[in-house]
């Protein structure tokens, strides 16, 4: 938890530092998701699906998010609601950034055979690479940990595609 702790003051002092850039207000997203799913321990399984987020910013290096995915496989789907603090910088064309977020998890498996809803949270980042104007390719890479079914899973969603700044 240390370790978390000093990787979001330093992107934090780091965004401080960087922020004579010109800001934008925030950003949409939509876009295909890759997720990696721990159903019971030592079972992983791969996922694909959609990932959308919606960011605005309160000031120039943070932002607030609401991000929302499905993945789905075969007999399994799972659903993500989460919410939470974004830091980011632009330098140039690039803007890394790095978030922590909370929230819940809903997966079903085999049409309803057993559900389980379940607390979230997931810490990850990215990069946003600017093509043209508003729009940047995005890659993210996030670490989503769940608790089905009363065991833990520690998953691993990586989401790529265009996001539109404004």
């Amino acid at each position: 938890m240390r370790y978390l702790l000093c990787i979001v003051v330093s992107t934090i002092m780091l965004t401080a530092a960087a922020s004579a850039q010109l800001p934008t207000k925030g950003n949409v997203f939509f876009v295909y998701s890759y997720y990696r799913a721990e159903i019971v321990s030592n079972d992983a399984i791969n996922l694909n699906g959609w990932n959308a987020s919606l960011e605005g910013n309160f000031l120039p290096w943070i932002g607030i998010v609401g991000d929302l995915g499905g993945t789905y496989g075969s007999h399994v789907g799972e659903h993500n609601y989460l919410f939470g603090p974004r830091a980011s910088l632009r330098i140039g064309k690039y803007r890394p950034f790095a978030e922590l977020l909370i929230g819940a998890a809903h997966i079903n498996i085999s049409n309803g055979f057993a559900t389980d809803t379940s607390f979230a949270n997931a810490v990850g980042g990215g990069l946003d690479y600017q093509i043209f104007g508003p729009v940047s390719w995005r890659g993210q890479l996030d670490w989503i940990h769940t608790r089905f079914f009363s065991n833990g899973q520690n998953d691993v969603r990586f989401s790529t595609g265009i996001a539109v700044h404004f």
